[in-house]
């Protein structure tokens, strides 16, 4: 058996006793994010189209971190969480979310999707109706509190055990009257090694921190590199 990621991490206060659900995480960003929670000692669920590859995702992270990962389908996981992490493709993100709603209802929501579309240019925006896609989850959500955050870290730095410390800032967006949400998430944040959540404004400001995802892919294609970002003086 492989070596686990790394040691537990002391959690803050806050995230002591909570479980977190990962909606997509047998993609990328999600199995991701998944690896690094699970690996700082906070129970993970993995969601999933399909249970089963859930389930194997689950298996081979829990492997890998020494962690506790369980692997179910989007709705089973959604039910399991406390904070719920929507890392979906952005062509599903509406649907999902609706059909979701009773199960994410008094759940904090954490959405990372960014509406991108593709061609032989590379990556360019797309025009969301409700400004975002964290607006979009917050009106099809209006039982959950919804937070946006972790849209611009590297997936392939989260899944690489070698990168011990993933060196960027994660801006978290929510409403004033979540501030407590808002904290939460970046304690969750702050519990993968390098890297700092900061309050970056209420959801109306989701789109431009979504839209900066196109800015960091022209980065990585042309320095060959896995971007972030970082917030100076605080």
């Amino acid at each position: 058996m492989p070596a686990p990621d790394s040691s537990p991490n002391v959690l803050p206060d806050s995230l002591r006793g909570v479980t977190v659900a990962v909606l997509g995480g047998t993609g990328p960003q999600g199995r991701g994010l998944a690896r690094r929670f699970a690996a700082a000692g906070l129970a993970v669920v993995i969601g999933s189209r399909s249970a089963e590859r859930a389930a194997e995702t689950a298996e081979t992270l829990a492997t890998a971190t020494g962690g506790n990962v369980m692997g179910g389908d989007n709705e089973g996981a959604a039910s399991a969480g406390d904070v719920v992490i929507v890392a979906v493709p952005w062509d599903g993100h509406g649907d999902l979310l609706r059909g979701l709603a009773p199960a994410l209802a008094g759940k904090i929501v954490v959405d990372c999707v960014n509406p991108l579309g593709f061609d032989k240019k590379g990556a360019y925006v797309l025009e969301v109706e409700e400004g975002s896609a964290a607006e979009q989850a917050a009106t099809l959500l209006p039982d959950s509190t919804v937070i946006g955050a972790f849209h611009n870290v590297s997936a392939v730095k989260l899944e690489d055990p070698d990168v011990t410390e993933v060196d960027t800032d994660v801006l978290v967006l929510g409403e004033g009257e979540n501030r407590e949400a808002c904290d939460l998430v970046q304690d969750l944040a702050g519990v993968i090694p390098g890297v700092r959540g900061v309050y970056g404004g209420r959801l109306r400001n989701a789109h431009q921190v979504e839209s900066l995802t196109a800015n960091l892919i022209s980065v990585n294609r042309r320095y060959k590199a896995h971007a972030g970002i970082r917030i100076t003086d605080i």
